[in-house]
This record gives C-alpha cells, sequence and structure tokens, in this order.
C-alpha cells in the first residue's frame, strides 16, 4: 500500500496536505452536485497567510527569554506565520475559520528536541499561568488543537514533531519504542529498514504523529487486521507539568488498573506523550485485494457482521452505502452506474502467503453465502491507491461552495441499523431546518465481533453563518447517536467540539475521576483547556 511521505513544510496553512497535490472536483462529481443540492454559489477566493490579522502575542519579554534559555532560542517562535499555522486542527470548521482574514493564535510555537526539555517547558508554564495545547500533525478534526486559554493569561503551542526518532527496536519481542513526534510515514521508513511495519494507517497517516495517534486512541484503515493503535501501545513516558510518569512493559499485567490507559485518549489534557514502545510486525510476504457488491446496505452489514464474529482474518474490510457507493463511481466517471441502487465493499489480505490465500477463500465464502458478489480485484485496488487523498476532495468542495464535513459513532450489530438511521435522520432535518439541502453518505469502516464503527461524509449546500448553522447540526447528530446508543466517537477522538456530549457519556463518575487525576497531574490547569473536560472559565481568543 502507498505509504509516500510528504515534508510537514510543504503543507498547506489553511488546507489539507501538500498543496501540490490539491485536485478539482472531478467534472462528473460538479455535474451531480447542482442536481443534488440545488444551486451553490462559488464563495469569496480564502484570505491569503500575507493578509491574516493576528493579534499581539500575550507572552511577555520575560516569558520568552526564560523559555529560551531553557531551550534555546531557535525553539521558541513568536511570529505571525508560525502561530497561524499551529492555530488549530483540519476540521471543516478549523479551514473555515482558515479562511478568513481574522486569525485567532497561540500567543507563541514551542518546539522541544527531547522529553527533558518538554518537562521544564510544562513546569515553566504552570508557574507563570499559561497554558499548554500538545501539536503533533496539527490533524486533529474535533477541536482538540485550537489556542484556548481558559483561565489563563496566555496559551503556546507545544510543537512535538522535533521529537523523532526509533530509541530502541526488538526483533524478538515485536517491540519498538519511538519518541512520541515521529509521523506515521518516518515510523514505517525506520522499521522497513527492520525487514517489519507498525501497519497503522488512518487517514491522516502522512502527516499524524505517533503520539498523536496514542493521544487520540486513532483506529487505522487497517485495523481489522492490525488493531487499533492503543491496542498497539505496549508502554508510555510521559511529561507532566508535576514530573515525569512511566508506564506499561509487560505484555500483560494483574497489577492493579492499567494506568497506562489513562493517557491513551487524553488528548493532552493530563501530560505529553514524549516516548511510546508500539508492537510491531514483520512485512508482509503477500497481499491479496478483492471487491464486493451487495444489493443493499443491510444484507452488506449482515456480511460483515458474519466475517467479524468468525474471524476470517482480512487485514481491511470496508462496506459504503448506496450513497457513498454512487458519488465514488462518479468520481471515476462512471456516472450511469453511480445513479444505479447497490453497495460496494472492499477487502485487502496481508501477511504470509498460504495464510493470505487461506484468508481470502475464508472470507470469500462467507461473503457470497451472505449475499455477496465478488467483483475482482480493481476496485480495492483503486481504492488503496487513493486512500489518502480524500480530504483534498473536500478542500475543492469548499472551494465550490459546498460544505463538507465528516464524522463517525460506533456501537452494536443489533443497534446499528438504529444509529445509522437516526444520524442519518438528524443530518437531513437538520440540513433541511437551515433552508439547505444535503447529501449523506455512510460507510462502515472498522469491524468489531460485537458491533462495528459508521463513517459519515456530508456534503450541504449552506448559506449565511456556515460555522452556527454547522454547529446547530452538529449538535442535533450527537443528541441522536447517545439517544441510539452509539459513541460520541470512535476514532476521532473528543476534543473541545465533543466536550460537553462526552460528559454525558461517561457520566458524572466518569467525569470526577478524569477531573481528580487531572488535578493531581495538572493543579494549575494549563493542559489543553476545554478539551475533552469542559472548563466553566473558558476563554476562547477572537
Amino acid at each position: 500500500m502507498t505509504t509516500e511521505t510528504t515534508p510537514a513544510s510543504t503543507t498547506s496553512w489553511n488546507g489539507w496536505g501538500d498543496p501540490a497535490l490539491a485536485k478539482d472536483l472531478p467534472l462528473a462529481v460538479r455535474a451531480l452536485l447542482p442536481r443534488i443540492l440545488g444551486r451553490i454559489r462559488r464563495p469569496e477566493p480564502p484570505a491569503a497567510l500575507s493578509d491574516a490579522i493576528v493579534a499581539p502575542s500575550a507572552l511577555t519579554d520575560e516569558d520568552r527569554s526564560g523559555l529560551a534559555a531553557m531551550i534555546g532560542e531557535d525553539a521558541v517562535h513568536t511570529d505571525d506565520e508560525s502561530r497561524i499555522r499551529h492555530s488549530g486542527g483540519r476540521s471543516t470548521p478549523d479551514l473555515l475559520r482558515l479562511r478568513t482574514a481574522h486569525q485567532a493564535t497561540p500567543d507563541a510555537v514551542v518546539s522541544p528536541r527531547d522529553h527533558d526539555e518538554v518537562v521544564r517547558v510544562l513546569g515553566f508554564a504552570s508557574e507563570h499561568d499559561i497554558a499548554v495545547v500538545p501539536f503533533g500533525g496539527g490533524t486533529s478534526v474535533v477541536g482538540a488543537l485550537a489556542p484556548e486559554r481558559g483561565a489563563h493569561r496566555a496559551v503556546i503551542s507545544l510543537d512535538l514533531r522535533g521529537l523523532s526518532g526509533l530509541l530502541h527496536f526488538d526483533e524478538v519481542s515485536g517491540e519498538a519504542r519511538f519518541l512520541a513526534g515521529t509521523t506515521g510515514p518516518e515510523a514505517e521508513r525506520l522499521l522497513t529498514a527492520h525487514g517489519f511495519e507498525l501497519g497503522h494507517f488512518p487517514q491522516s497517516f502522512l502527516y499524524a504523529t505517533l503520539g498523536g495517534f496514542a493521544s487520540a486512541r486513532s483506529s487505522g484503515q487497517n485495523s481489522a487486521g492490525n488493531g487499533r493503535f492503543d491496542a498497539m501501545v505496549t508502554a508510555l513516558r510521559v511529561a507532566t507539568p508535576t514530573g515525569e510518569v512511566s508506564l506499561g512493559g509487560s505484555p500483560g499485567s494483574a497489577a492493579g488498573p492499567d494506568l497506562m490507559r489513562l493517557f491513551l485518549g487524553a488528548e493532552g489534557t493530563l501530560g505529553v506523550i514524549t516516548e511510546l514502545t508500539v508492537r510491531v510486525h514483520r512485512l508482509p510476504e503477500a497481499r491479496r485485494y478483492e471487491g464486493w457488491t451487495f444489493p443493499d446496505f443491510a444484507t452488506g452489514t449482515d456480511a460483515l457482521r458474519r466475517v467479524a464474529q468468525l474471524g476470517t482474518g482480512p487485514t481491511v474490510i470496508r462496506l459504503s452505502d448506496e450513497a457513498e457507493t454512487g458519488i465514488g463511481l462518479a468520481q471515476h466517471g462512471r456516472v450511469g452506474k453511480a445513479l444505479s441502487k447497490g453497495c460496494g465493499a472492499i477487502t485487502v489480505f496481508e501477511g504470509d502467503a498460504a495464510v493470505v490465500a487461506a484468508r481470502q477463500e475464508l472470507t470469500a465464502r462467507v461473503l457470497t453465502e451472505a449475499g455477496g458478489r465478488s467483483t475482482g480485484p480493481a476496485p480495492a485496488e483503486e481504492w488503496a491507491r487513493g486512500r489518502f487523498g480524500a480530504p483534498y476532495l473536500r478542500d475543492a468542495l469548499l472551494d465550490h461552495g459546498a460544505f463538507c464535513e465528516t464524522l463517525e459513532t460506533a456501537t452494536t450489530w443489533a443497534d446499528l441499523p438504529g444509529l445509522k438511521a437516526a444520524v442519518t435522520e438528524a443530518i437531513r432535518s437538520g440540513f433541511a431546518a437551515q433552508d439547505s439541502k444535503s447529501l449523506v453518505m455512510c460507510h462502515i469502516s472498522h469491524i468489531y465481533p460485537t458491533g462495528a464503527a459508521l463513517y459519515f461524509t456530508i456534503i450541504g449546500n449552506l448559506r449565511g453563518d456556515v460555522l452556527e448553522q454547522w454547529a446547530l447540526i452538529k449538535s442535533r447528530v450527537n443528541d441522536a447517536i447517545l439517544a441510539h446508543s452509539g459513541t460520541i466517537s470512535h476514532h476521532h477522538g473528543v476534543g473541545r467540539d465533543h466536550a460537553p456530549w462526552f460528559a454525558r457519556e461517561v457520566g458524572d463518575g466518569g467525569i470526577r475521576m478524569l477531573r481528580a487525576v487531572k488535578d493531581e497531574l495538572d493543579p494549575s490547569g494549563i493542559m489543553n483547556p476545554g478539551a475533552l473536560l469542559p472548563t466553566p472559565t473558558s476563554d476562547k481568543r477572537s
């Protein structure tokens, strides 16, 4: 599968990824949009980086010199461009804000190079009432990177990409210890030299860091075979405002609760993951692809359930609903087929050649018996070639005036049909309440023996204050998710966008537990204020 790298220096400041890879909408999609959404007004061009308006930094000269004395002058950045490039993540609301002239930014970007420097920066920030927002690859889509001060007098973005590299490789145990700022492509490059891979490929793979994967409890496209990222982590080293925490290291333990799990999914609110040990495996000897089609989503869902519960072993398995299947065909110019019914699925198998062949044969038998029909390797190969390119399509839709965003959830197989219907209705009725049309697409992105994750893509025709309108729609959706036995996030995380609903999901007891841990590790409350745990005194910059 494609694992090419793109240097961070080439990333767009107000879009996804490498601007050289950005593409306009395919002609077939442009032709379909008016039929689905009605007339769309083309928006004003985005503001140029040189025209961005940034408030003066709230850091004092003493703050800057104090930080520089600890980690070096070249590691403390207060110039406008550095601050703008760390002003949020890559959700659609983030990108819409970045397209305007006025930018809300951190007061500085601080770039430590090792664990000890991170500890010193956190201690300084706690002592001087400065909020800290940890920043890895900058790919959060739930508001986890917003430069929020909370009750503090200033906020810095802690850029962790200087903490990069492989610290230790254990071929016998199948483990590797990395610095947390290592990107996905760099980790794969370093492991390939040893004949191994991590095999974690979320859509953010080209830019996100291993520490970011851990902090958001990421789940990659290969999770059916390789597992979620939090299941890959075997040990952590964490810097907190009150010192260091080192946890894990054993393949299994009954020595009390698994405290390491507190930091997996904490999104930098308890401390900063600086090093992590992860499970790795040998590079696959063979790889096979196969596409499938089902008469409808219900039939395909039942087929995937059988695969999950029998454990037939695909590395990747995904099922698109009718709408997503149609748009996918339209992107490749097959408009006639795009308007027909049916649901497409793809499977990928990796590993030892004999094992791969056996797993593919067993999975094919299960899918066929469940009502599926093989469409050969081409659909799955096509998906693999473009697996990291979907966010560029979102940027192109925004350029043409169409709103585009994603959201995800998960539930049991029994509750999956009801959850999908409820979320779809919440989106459609939310757009209708704004006198707007929408297209709702969905796919099953990850499967488990007991249930699956649903990943929704929404395209709409919003007018006026788009951010306010989307917030109202998203609120309807989150209410529907919790009312129909879904989780507020399967793999995107909580951030600030989901924080009010996260409290409802885990209950008062869960929030008290997390607050107690935070009060111990971060008594001044400087770590990522407003993310995960909403703060009543939060004061977002504007």
